[in-house]
């Protein structure tokens, strides 16, 4: 695929330029994460699906639009089926330099299985969710997922030269008190861990009045038995990073509710319909589908991009309010990717 030339980046309302497309090639997921889903989910037909031949053209658009890094996303992206297939075909990009970083978040569950392929298409680092180390609760909190499998998985993609960063979604008396120790679990595994608050987004069969624990609160804690001094090391996502003294790790904070990033927000996200959202916190999207299917070449498509990059917001409007208990957005964070 020939990738027509751009001189200026694609710059939103606010001077921010969009350098970075997260794609969710699958609202399928094989856990049900408590805080992520309900645990009888409604996916998508799968008819409603863009192709990945569809996926690669319209991340090939955005790299000519000026887009720098790429992460792919679910629901969980590696059960996807033939998704190996759209990793190999972005992996030129990285070949030729117009691409600067492909990437992924993952649950772990199939990485044994991918991720020497991984590795050899270029991915060179992906973030592996896990919230737990006791394989009851993390049975618990996934409801189908099994830890030695992802342990496995997280191990296979290090023996390949993959470097991982753990998630965590810190929630109120599940995981709080673990938290230390998945700290020095990850950091004594070569690993950096993030923590992220609660987002409330879609229905979930729980109350995140119940979940929600702030991270002020966390980080707080964990000055009690860490030295933790902060460093301006990014990674392209929203995260504020610390130096942990003691385990010689970094330790990032995502903290969408207590203090938000969109002051610097670089990032759109995709959907595997082809919907375009702007902001992950509002309802606001753009149909690229229709443009995309209308015209054998990129014109429509592009002018669609930049059309809808000219109404990102400011930020979002997340708010977690025992007087609030429906969702701030309607979607679950499975159909937009995290």
């Amino acid at each position: 695929m020939t990738l027509p030339l751009r001189i200026n980046p694609i710059i939103d309302p606010f001077g921010r330029t969009i350098d970075y497309l997260r794609i969710s090639v699958t609202d399928r997921c094989d856990f049900r994460c408590t805080y992520c889903m309900a645990e009888n989910m409604n996916f998508l037909p799968k008819k409603d699906l863009l192709t990945l031949e569809e996926l690669h053209r319209l991340a090939a658009t955005f790299i000519a639009l000026g887009v720098k890094k790429i992460r792919l996303t679910g629901g969980e992206p590696l059960v996807r089926k033939n998704v190996m297939q759209l990793i190999r075909d972005l992996s030129h990009y990285l070949e030729t330099g117009v691409l600067e970083e492909l990437t992924l978040t993952t649950n772990g569950s199939q990485l044994t299985r991918h991720a020497a392929e991984l590795a050899h298409c270029g991915v060179k680092r992906i973030n592996v969710s896990m919230d737990t180390l006791d394989a009851d609760k993390f049975r618990e909190i996934t409801r189908w997922g099994d830890l030695q499998r992802v342990q496995e998985g997280i191990a296979a993609a290090q023996a390949a030269g993959i470097k991982i960063k753990i998630n965590a979604v810190a929630l109120k008396g599940f995981n709080e008190n673990e938290i230390p120790e998945l700290l020095r679990w990850a950091h004594g595994e070569g690993m950096d861990l993030t923590l992220i608050e609660t987002m409330p987004m879609g229905e979930v069969n729980a109350d995140r009045t119940d979940q929600y624990l702030p991270l002020s609160l966390v980080r707080a804690r964990l000055s009690d038995q860490f030295t933790l001094a902060d460093i301006a090391y990014k990674t392209g996502g929203p995260a504020r990073y610390v130096m942990v003294e003691e385990t010689g790790g970094k330790l990032g904070f995502i903290t969408p509710m207590t203090h938000n990033f969109c002051e610097s927000c670089n990032r759109v996200r995709l959907t595997c319909t082809g919907t375009l959202f702007m902001c992950l916190g509002q309802e606001d999207a753009a149909d690229l589908r229709t443009p995309l299917r209308a015209s054998g070449d990129n014109d429509l498509l592009m002018q669609a991009i930049e059309k809808a990059i000219a109404r990102k917001p400011k930020g979002h409007d997340f708010i977690i309010d025992r007087r609030t208990r429906t969702p701030s957005v309607s979607r679950h964070m499975s159909m937009t990717g995290g």
